[in-house]
C-alpha cells in the first residue's frame, strides 16, 4: 500500500494524550477533540491530514500511522513536534 489517510491530534505533553484517550472511551469524537485540543493547524479540520505516503511524515509518526488498522487509534507517539494521537481513516 503506498498511501493511507489519517487524522491526528498534536499536544505538548504525554499526559494530555492519556486524557484524550479517556475522552474517546467516553464517546467524544476524534474530530471534536482535534478541533478543541490540537496544536496543529489540521485541528480545525478535525485533525485530517489527508492521504500521505511513506517518506512524507517524520519517521516515528509514519511508522505508527502505517501500523494502525483502519479506524484504530494509536497510543502516544512522540516526535520533535510533541505528542500525537493518530487515527487511521483509510
Amino acid at each position: 500500500m503506498s498511501q493511507i489517510t489519517a487524522q491526528h491530534i498534536l499536544v505538548d505533553h504525554e499526559y494530555e494524550i492519556t486524557d484524550l484517550l479517556k475522552k474517546i472511551d467516553d464517546g467524544k469524537s476524534f474530530e471534536e477533540l482535534a478541533r478543541d485540543y490540537s496544536n496543529c493547524p489540521s485541528g480545525k479540520d478535525g485533525g485530517s491530514l489527508g492521504p500521505f505516503g511513506k517518506g512524507m511524515m517524520v519517521k516515528p509518526f509514519e511508522q505508527a500511522a502505517f501500523a494502525l488498522n483502519v479506524g484504530e487509534v494509536s497510543g502516544p507517539v512522540k516526535t520533535q513536534f510533541g505528542f500525537h494521537l493518530i487515527k487511521r481513516t483509510a
